[in-house]
């Protein structure tokens, strides 16, 4: 990735900036670059024809642009339009506030964060951190989580007076800095009050599944419903939220299931009924293939009934009361009335 930008951007002044040095210094695998360039359209452009990647306007505001490689990776070209001092003064955090030049060289540092690195301090670059974009608020809590720092004093007392911006950015931003905290990080949240306006709280569901939706469920609920979630994990957080324990039987079991697969053992970690969790593993492994009976054998017109019949024949299959195709007709027959014989 370096080397490209240095070939496309050769005789230009262009700067590393951002989590890219700050990766660097902290010995981390660079996975996304930030080059400040004057002219960051071109420079997309030119980077994408070199790589083969997909260049796109990231901040029409700010005058960005992003490449979007194959292999997941980014690359993000920002405008130099003043001074670079100046440049790094507009950054959230003395870490992220230290460049390097592109073609080689050593890291400017006016605001020492690399020393802050060294003691693991997290620090603001200015007062109007948060007041600038308060979706720092969040990264500032995912910045200690996962880099292992902490908010100095002055950066924390910031932090506190600005919780009430929180809910602020927009809720794609805010889903995507939460997907990433720990436990941990979503007890500093609560610490530092920038839960409560998210309409989370810390319960001991928490610690029960180490998955980032999970965590989610465990800590926002209902209110999660806020946020802009795919499909997918809504109908996951429905299975959890509507899950009850069930009782020790497998008639119980098989209703969980069908109630909450195939997150049924995140459901049982959520409803505090772990220790069920290998009831729920046996009956996934003896899971009949097949069942018993379909629909166009019960001899009904179409409609609910058909269904609501199948299901209850393969809940008294699940709970050992009906084995055989025979004993599923004559529950059928018993149940809805005269049902087609055919062998």
């Amino acid at each position: 990735m370096l080397e490209t930008a240095r070939e496309v951007l050769a005789g230009e002044e262009a700067w590393v900036v951002g989590g890219a040095v700050r990766d660097e210094l902290l010995g981390r695998e660079l996975l996304d670059l930030d080059i400040a360039v004057r002219d960051p359209a071109g420079a997309a452009r030119a980077y994408a024809k070199r790589s083969g990647g997909a260049p796109f306007p990231l901040s029409e505001r700010f005058g960005a642009w992003r490449v979007a490689l194959e292999d997941g990776r980014t690359v993000d070209f920002t405008p130099l339009r003043d001074s670079l001092e100046d440049d790094l003064g507009t950054r959230d955090f003395t870490l992220n506030a230290i460049a390097r030049p592109l073609a080689g060289g050593e890291p400017v540092d006016p605001f020492g964060g690399a020393e802050d690195l060294r003691v693991g301090r997290l620090r603001a670059v200015k007062e109007s951190v948060f007041e600038d974009d308060p979706l720092r608020l969040l990264r500032a809590v995912r910045l200690e989580d996962e880099l292992g720092l902490r908010l100095d004093e002055g950066t924390e007392r910031l932090v506190r007076e600005h919780a009430g911006l929180v809910t602020g950015p927009a809720g794609e931003r805010i889903l995507s800095e939460l997907r990433r905290l720990s436990a941990g990080g979503y007890r500093r949240l609560d610490e530092l009050g920038l839960l409560e306006p998210l309409g989370g709280a810390i319960t001991d569901r928490l610690d029960r599944v180490d998955s980032p939706d999970y965590r989610l469920v465990a800590v926002l609920g209902e209110n999660l419903r806020r946020l802009p979630v795919s499909n997918e994990l809504r109908r996951y957080a429905g299975a959890l939220l509507r899950a009850e324990r069930p009782r020790d039987d497998r008639r119980s079991i098989h209703r969980f299931r069908r109630a909450t697969e195939p997150w049924a053992l995140d459901a049982l970690a959520f409803v505090g009924a772990g220790e069920q969790a290998g009831a729920v593993e046996e009956a996934r492994r003896t899971e009949p293939a097949e069942p018993l009976l379909r629909g166009d054998e019960l001899g009904l017109p179409p409609g609910p009934e058909i269904g609501r019949l199948l299901a209850e024949i393969e809940e008294e299959r699940a709970a050992g009361t009906i084995a055989t195709r025979e004993e599923a007709l004559d529950y059928a027959r018993r149940n809805a009335g005269a049902v087609r014989q055919d062998g």
